[in-house]
């Protein structure tokens, strides 16, 4: 079964190295990642030789044009997954995740799983640890939020 793993993790060198324990455990349960932040080395490159580009408004084009393929490649990756995990560690859900959740559940085929390992206050109010439209996606795909690694063989990623 195809998971693909919607975090911000790999924005950051302090947080990239958590994607390792994610996916160990997760193709120990038996899943076949798909990771956002390794499926598309070449447009990385790409972004690299934009950033030198040094007209301001053709550097910005051309970083336009690569965050658009960047995004189709997501949701190409989206659409050929079996369910998604989502990170939601963060004084808020990251916004690309938060949208990826959404895209996802409109898709209407996958189940929604949030992993939320950060104990700080999140959502809106006592009834929920993030915000209420991202859990309530998550709920009502037939997914839940759990708070360790651990609790991750307990998810059910088909409907």
């Amino acid at each position: 079964m195809n998971i693909f793993i919607a975090s911000p993790l790999g924005f950051a060198e302090s947080s990239r190295g958590f994607l390792v324990p994610l996916r160990e455990k997760m193709e120990a349960l038996g899943y076949k990642i798909i990771d956002p932040w390794s499926a598309s080395p070449d447009l990385e490159e790409e972004l690299q030789r934009a950033g030198a580009i040094d007209k301001r408004e053709a550097r910005a084009a051309e970083f336009h044009r690569i965050s658009m393929r960047i995004a189709e490649r997501n949701a190409q990756l989206l659409r050929s997954s079996d369910g998604v995990l989502a990170v939601l560690d963060g004084t808020d859900v990251d916004s690309g995740t938060a949208s990826e959740i959404g895209y996802t559940f409109g898709l209407g085929n996958k189940v929604i799983n949030g992993y939320r390992g950060d104990f700080r206050l999140s959502g809106e109010n006592d009834g929920v640890c993030v915000n209420l439209q991202v859990q309530y996606w998550i709920e009502q795909s037939g997914g839940q939020i759990v708070t360790a690694l651990d609790d991750l063989k307990i998810l059910s990623f088909i409907r």
